[in-house]
């Protein structure tokens, strides 16, 4: 980017539409940059629940089932999440759910219709 800002500045500042089209993408860069540091700044290390002896927790791949079927979750990070390969959040309201509970609990989801989600089986 520097190198960029340095030619066009070679060419004259005046009606320059390369150095201006430079420093606005520089500032979309920086702007960026901030955003990373500042998520970074309050990123946390989190162990992940699969070692935790059936504990469910973050990182859990958790087989459930339902008055309909069974169903495998994976508990990720909500930049993760992908429902329909069965990556669900940690935030969401059935994972919150599901934490801390082991082999044979239950865990009710009221928004998909009173759902019980009975867990078979914690990895």
């Amino acid at each position: 980017m520097a190198e960029r800002i340095k030619t066009a500045r070679e060419w004259g500042l005046k009606e320059n539409s390369e150095y201006h089209d430079a420093k606005n993408d520089q500032a979309h860069l920086e702007t960026k940059i901030a955003l990373l540091r500042e998520r970074l700044s309050r990123a946390k290390v989190v162990e992940s629940g699969a070692s935790d002896g059936g504990v469910i927790g973050f990182g859990s791949t958790v087989l459930c089932v339902t008055r309909r079927a069974e169903q495998s979750f994976e508990i990720v990070s909500s930049q993760t999440a992908a429902p329909a390969q069965g990556k669900i959040s940690v935030e969401s309201p059935v994972a919150r759910g599901l934490l801390g509970l082991c082999a044979g609990g239950c865990a009710d989801h009221a928004a998909a219709r009173h759902a019980r989600y009975t867990v078979i089986n914690v990895a």
